[in-house]
């Protein structure tokens, strides 16, 4: 069993959400999967980390769609790193909103290694919209909920 699988309710879930935040949490994890993270969302997805937020832009050429919203993605997932040197997610339970649902709420624990020598654990929550594209599982929709200012504190 991965260090990233999470408990379950007893609903039936598709397994490849399971083994969507399995992978997803391992990438967030890894210091230079920037592009790989962003993947990890659908062209036009909104994804918000405590106060900050990126969207996907509205583009007239659909074809330069896809490059601003990961561009953004980009960004603030590599704002996340700026101080960071390490990071762990442990996802304990994802809640899916009924047999078979797309939406779920998310419970877990991250620690960080500060570039500072410092470190930080924090309990996070979350809630996200997923969606087949191309076959595979991507985000559409993600806010996390964590107090930014434990981890201020320690940087």
């Amino acid at each position: 069993m991965s260090s990233y699988a999470a408990q379950y309710p007893d609903v039936t879930i598709d397994p490849a959400i399971k083994q969507f935040y399995e992978e997803f949490y391992k990438t967030s994890d890894s210091p230079d999967a920037h592009e790989r993270y962003a993947q990890s969302f659908t062209e036009d997805a909104t994804v918000v980390m405590g106060s900050k937020t990126a969207k996907g832009r509205s583009v007239t050429d659909m074809s330069l769609m896809m490059f601003f919203s990961i561009l953004e993605i980009l960004a603030l997932r590599k704002g996340m790193w700026e101080h960071v040197a390490s990071r762990q997610h442990k996802p304990l339970k994802i809640f899916p909103f009924g047999e078979h649902a797309n939406e779920v709420m998310l419970y877990g624990t991250i620690r960080y290694g500060l570039k500072n020598g410092k470190s930080s654990q924090m309990d996070w929550a979350g809630r996200a919209h997923l969606v087949k594209d191309g076959g595979d599982v991507k985000m559409e929709f993600y806010q996390v909920y964590l107090d930014t200012a434990t981890q201020n504190a320690n940087s």
